[in-house]
């Protein structure tokens, strides 16, 4: 190849890097907003996400009891997406989410991510800055492309968010059916924490029918593949909390693990889309001794197991000016603590009317909290009914 044809091929690698981990990493917009030309291989792109919420509960607050309702930006981003040259890319995502929830209308806004990327090629891709940490699927499934109403608590990881911040090299071999990460984050910090060290976590997929390329998922593809992915991940931090929190002693480190697998299949008759995942988070106990010594900062989902199956079905045709989803989704998690309050069963029932794809959809969503006991003075943690009626916007 001639000095110009390589050029050409690299740059074709870079903008196809770009869309699929800028486009699917973070915000996970299936269109893209207004896009400028900066110079010969420069560009950036504008994008706005929106969802409204409204939500009815069956307690008001934990002091509180008594019916809810509240309308809510659950998210509201701006996203600035951009490849610098043929290798090297950026994102930066503005977030005021959950704006007007609770009451609170003067949320703070803050970057959800920034980060860079660099594509040598398919199979050896990195980025570094603060996006999301690689751990469970659904955590890696778009915000604004998900199957059911939002993930799964279960889904969250306990240090870190949704995001962390660090770097990460990845890759997809064997014609993408094969895609491995390794990263590097900060994991938990501060004075509270035995030994600052770094955050490790490794995530390996296998896709049996159309690869799954990108470093973000989605929880439905609406039809236009046909997936059957297999996964798993591994995540790691040491002396992340004492045992001894008070006498600063008997240091204690992290360690979670999680299998999952998603399947998604059109048919003339429609589409169906199943999804599971297991997650076992560990943190050695350390939520286990003296209620005098556990660390008061130390998250309950530190030391948790449990696991969530989702399924959905897609008609085939448009009934009226959209087409309709019907779902269904149920989440388990036990909790490694001193008392019983914790542990829970969530069953969500609900449909999605999509009058443009994930451009502008309609949500609603039942959901059905049930705790194996009920907190004496939380009305958080006692049984609760929630309905939610969901409206999205991307541009």
């Amino acid at each position: 190849m001639t000095k110009k044809e390589v050029r050409g091929a690299r740059a074709r690698v870079g903008r196809l890097a770009a869309l699929g981990v800028l486009g699917a990493m973070a915000a996970g917009s299936a269109q893209a907003g207004p896009t400028f030309q900066v110079g010969d291989e420069g560009s950036l792109t504008l994008n706005y996400e929106l969802q409204i919420w409204s939500q009815f509960k069956d307690f008001r607050s934990n002091a509180h009891d008594g019916e809810s309702y509240d309308t809510f930006l659950r998210r509201n981003r701006i996203t600035v997406t951009g490849q610098y040259n043929d290798y090297v890319g950026f994102y930066a995502q503005i977030e005021a989410g959950n704006d007007s929830k609770y009451g609170n209308d003067d949320r703070n806004t803050f970057f959800r991510d920034a980060y860079v990327t660099f594509d040598w090629s398919d199979s050896v891709r990195f980025i570094a800055g603060r996006f999301k940490n690689t751990f469970t699927r659904e955590n890696l499934e778009a915000c604004f492309e998900p199957l059911t109403l939002d993930r799964g608590l279960i889904s969250y990881s306990p240090f870190g968010g949704t995001r962390d911040t660090g770097i990460a090299m990845w890759g997809n071999l064997a014609d993408a059916k094969f895609q491995y990460r390794v990263m590097l984050a900060d994991g938990r910090e501060g004075d509270e924490v035995p030994k600052d060290s770094p955050r490790m976590t490794a995530r390996v997929h296998y896709s049996l029918f159309d690869p799954e390329f990108s470093y973000g998922y989605r929880g439905t593809y609406l039809g236009t593949q046909k997936v059957l992915t297999i996964g798993a991940a591994v995540d790691r931090q040491a002396d992340v909390a004492y045992a001894n929190y008070l006498g600063r002693e008997d240091a204690k480190s992290y360690t979670a693990w999680t299998t999952d697998v998603f399947f998604e299949y059109p048919t003339d008759a429609g589409t169906v889309t199943l999804s599971g995942a297991y997650m076992d988070y560990d943190v050695d106990g350390a939520l286990e001794g003296d209620p005098m010594l556990i660390d008061p900062d130390l998250t309950p989902a530190a030391d948790q197991k449990g696991y969530y199956v989702k399924g959905g079905y897609l008609f085939p045709d448009k009934i009226g000016i959209g087409r309709l989803q019907l779902f269904a989704r149920y989440e388990h998690a036990d909790y490694d603590r001193n008392d019983p309050y914790y542990d829970y069963d969530i069953a969500s029932v609900g449909a999605n009317y999509y009058i443009s794809g994930q451009q502008l959809k309609f949500t609603a969503e039942y959901s059905d909290v049930k705790y194996d006991e009920q907190h004496p003075t939380l009305n958080s943690l006692r049984d609760y009914k929630q309905a939610t009626l969901g409206f999205q916007m991307l541009f």
